[in-house]
């Protein structure tokens, strides 16, 4: 494989990687405001932003942290023939299913896109009391996005070496 190739799949598991290991503290924080809105709800007046806020949270959570659990091999797939395969038919497997992924998260980016684009130029809000911007977000959204395109293309990359024989 070019080296140019094996730099690419570094690069971007790198990035996937720190960007997954920040996301995975966003938990945390998500428990945090879940733990004020039921304070809040017991002792004070409900707070408005809680419920919307930690859906904003479990977003960036998951979207930010998707990448990283595939450069983990953490995602969930049917293992009923797939266990018993060999490396190399694996592989030809995954490269051929990730490109379905890629054509997903292409048409999940274009219309992320455009929706982020219409939420800044209208300043979008949400329908609720609270009213929060939705920009911010769907930003975040697109970057997840992004990032999963770029590691869905460095699996295919890596799967497309151990078809070869090297070993990314």
């Amino acid at each position: 494989m070019p080296e140019f190739v094996l730099l690419y799949i570094r690069a971007v598991e790198a990035v996937n990687r720190r960007v997954g290991r920040f996301a995975m503290y966003l938990i945390f924080v998500l428990a945090g405001i879940l733990l004020w809105s039921s304070i809040s709800k017991t002792f004070f007046l409900p707070s408005l932003w809680t419920l919307e806020m930690a859906q904003f949270m479990m977003v960036a959570y998951y979207v930010l942290g998707g990448p990283y659990s595939i450069q983990l091999d953490a995602n969930v797939r049917m293992d009923l023939v797939y266990g018993s395969w060999s490396p190399r038919t694996k592989a030809w497997v995954d490269a051929f299913s990730v490109l379905f992924l890629i054509y997903f998260l292409g048409v999940l980016l274009y219309g992320g896109i455009q929706s982020t684009a219409y939420s800044l130029e209208y300043g979008e809000r949400s329908p609720t009391a609270w009213r929060p911007y939705l920009w911010p977000i769907k930003i975040v959204m697109c970057v997840g996005i992004v990032l999963m395109l770029l590691q869905a293309s460095a699996e295919f990359l890596k799967d497309i070496c151990r078809i070869r024989g090297v070993n990314p």
